[in-house]
């Protein structure tokens, strides 16, 4: 039945704003969406190849074209996924009206931005003739499921309905069937719980006060296994799917995205010693890493080179059998508290690419409030930021830091980088769900103000746009959901992923700030007051199209294997 004053707009009843035979008609527009990518990859590698071969230069000069066929490939893949998912979900008599409706408008309304205007941020519109597609191009897209799809899938009655069924608290947490296995739920279950009680009527105090998340939260994640959720059992982890750790990051981001992000740095670190450590690293530091027993953090970026890593200049002498490291590190996140650094150094002083990097499982101490960094040779100060506060931001100087000669990753020098490039994969799957946990919190706080805020003698969500937004928000996490999860079963299944990894990185970051910006608008005035936790959401929100690969390097990433 409706709520408070808000009623259905089309009296035939809510089977009327479903699509007959609706998965067909979605199957079909996948298919034509797949054919336009086609033809968009072959017109833009015809602008940005010379001579056979993708030329820099070119790629430069093209970046609106190659930046947006890269999310236009993310749309077609993201539209691919929900697709599967939706058949997924029928096979197991699960795709229920409120699935239906998310699909449908789904495909409506990213459609339509292909064909009308696709958003690459709010500024910045691709459209087909951007990529050298011409109206007759565009005439080929709009075959009749397309078409269908655009004129009756993301329909204001179909987004009323979806905010009803949202509304009904019968219904699951994740507005929708994930389509995950009993096992994942339940991993869900428990972690939606601990963060429920642990952490969310928490994170706004430690977020207003700029405090580190409290240790006694980070012993008790170490106990739930968190930090060895994808560490084989062999070495003390619990040796889960990648899947596992996209709901766990979900949901403990949907707590508080510091916390969600606390596992991130023993991930990247997992991922370099299973990948490039000997057997003695692999003995030393797993077990120590799934137990929490370490901390690590991740030292990679220097003050003047930011994305460009193959220009970093900190340097790592050899002294007798070890090693002395010299240089400056920026935006190094939780370092003081930690243990260990993966810290990556130019250990070759004649090369200024990424041939000469190498990476160090770089030992330090612990630090205190009053004492940040006591390690002899190495100093820091914190950055102040907007959000994403409960680990702290530093500033790190070396200057002849000390690390033993055991501690070269691999035992080898000049790898550093390759060895890096095979964490990006998880990385940036793990970020993908850390953006769906911060869309979520985003929904949820905005749906329960928008049900309880009266205006004119009603609530805020008896107003459609009010309503639309939140029905946009649910549609746009389940795509991501789709996408990411999509990314975690390849990489589990020992396929190469960055791709799609990359393309999950890239558009969760956008859901995740179009929550929080829509959330805050339906705040009014009140979202912009410190005290409601939405605009602590709309900071952690924007972190997440920089950090991990920023939003413009990884669409020239993306498009680099599209064309290549």
């Amino acid at each position: 039945m409706p709520h408070d004053g808000q009623t259905m707009p089309d009296d035939r009843g809510a089977e009327a704003l479903l699509l007959p035979d609706l998965l067909d008609l979605t199957a079909q527009a996948s298919s034509t969406l797949d054919a336009f990518l086609d033809r968009a990859r072959a017109s833009v590698a015809s602008r940005v190849t010379a001579n056979g071969r993708l030329d820099p230069d070119l790629m430069e000069r093209e970046q609106a074209a190659t930046h947006g066929l890269a999310w236009l490939a993310t749309y077609a893949q993201a539209l691919r996924q929900m697709q599967a998912w939706a058949e997924r979900l029928t096979d197991a008599g699960t795709f229920g009206e409120i699935e239906a409706l998310i699909h449908q408008i789904a495909f409506g309304e990213y459609l339509w931005q292909v064909y009308g205007g696709l958003p690459m941020s709010q500024g910045e519109i691709l459209r087909p003739q951007d990529m050298g597609l011409t109206q007759d191009d565009q005439r080929d897209l709009m075959a009749p499921a397309v078409m269908t799809l655009c004129d009756r899938g993301n329909t204001p009655e179909a987004r009323a309905r979806l905010v009803e069924l949202m509304r009904d608290r019968t219904a699951n947490a994740t507005f929708g069937a994930t389509g995950l296995d009993d096992e994942l739920e339940m991993i869900r279950d428990q972690f939606r719980r601990w963060s429920d009680d642990k952490v969310a009527p928490h994170a706004h105090g430690w977020h207003l006060r700029d405090e580190l998340i409290p240790m006694a939260v980070i012993d008790e994640m170490a106990e739930l296994g968190v930090f060895g959720l994808t560490i084989p059992e062999e070495y003390g982890g619990l040796g889960l799917p990648k899947a596992a750790m996209c709901v766990v990051s979900e949901e403990l981001s949907r707590g508080y995205i510091g916390v969600g992000s606390l596992g991130t740095r023993s991930e990247i670190a997992a991922e370099l010693i299973l990948g490039g450590g000997t057997d003695e690293q692999k003995a030393k530091w797993l077990p120590r890493l799934a137990s929490g027993e370490t901390l690590p953090t991740a030292v990679f970026t220097e003050p003047n080179t930011g994305s460009d890593l193959g220009s970093l200049r900190t340097r790592a002498l050899p002294d007798g059998d070890d090693w002395r490291v010299t240089g400056n590190k920026t935006w190094i996140t939780h370092a003081a508290r930690t243990h260990m650094m993966t810290l990556l150094a130019r250990t070759d002083p004649d090369t200024s690419n990424y041939a000469g990097l190498s990476m160090f499982l770089a030992e330090k101490t612990p630090g205190t409030d009053a004492d940040p960094f006591p390690t002899d040779g190495m100093t820091g100060g914190e950055i102040e930021v907007l959000g994403y506060r409960g680990m702290k931001e530093y500033e790190l100087a070396f200057d002849g830091f000390h690390v033993a000669g055991e501690n070269l990753l691999g035992g080898v020098t000049g790898q550093g980088f390759k060895q890096l490039m095979q964490t990006f994969e998880s990385a940036r799957i793990q970020t993908a769900a850390r953006a769906i946990g911060v869309a979520q919190a985003a929904l949820d706080a905005a749906l329960a103000y928008a049900e309880t805020r009266q205006q004119f003698g009603k609530p805020l969500i008896a107003f459609p746009r009010v309503s639309d937004k939140l029905a946009m928000m649910a549609v746009e996490i389940m795509v991501t959901r789709q996408l990411t999860y999509f990314s975690a079963a390849e990489k589990d299944d020992g396929r190469r992923c960055d791709l799609e990894a990359g393309m999950a990185k890239l558009l969760g970051a956008r859901t995740a700030w179009a929550a929080a910006d829509n959330g805050l608008q339906i705040h009014g005035g009140n979202g912009f007051a410190l005290e409601y936790p939405i605009s602590r959401l709309l900071c952690d929100a924007r972190i997440l199209n920089i950090f991990e690969g920023a939003a413009e390097i990884q669409a020239q990433v993306i498009a680099r294997r599209l064309l290549g």
